[in-house]
């Protein structure tokens, strides 16, 4: 399993994204359930967005399981950035 950091940037419609919120938080509290959403939360500052740090297969099975995100789903997230992330040293690190 490799983990990605993923940034979202979202549109302007902060009245939308209120309304979705609750399910978008729920589907995220099962992502972590099943142990694919490590961490995530939005920046406090800039441009709207969050940052999720999620493990996956591959960048095309993430890309799938971000697809069913409720926010993704109803247009919400206007950019969507993939990285993948060698975590070295912290609690979501692989040790040999």
């Amino acid at each position: 399993m490799s983990i990605f950091a993923v940034r979202y940037t979202y549109d302007e419609r902060a009245e939308v994204r209120d309304a979705v919120r609750p399910e978008h938080r729920a589907w995220l509290a099962g992502q972590a359930d099943a142990g694919v959403l490590l961490g995530s939360g939005p920046f406090t500052d800039g441009t709207p967005g969050a940052l999720l740090v999620l493990r996956a297969d591959d960048e095309t099975a993430l890309r799938s399981v971000l697809a069913q995100d409720p926010f993704a789903r109803e247009g919400l997230v206007a950019q969507t950035e993939v990285r993948a992330w060698d975590v070295v040293l912290g609690p979501w690190s692989v040790t040999a």
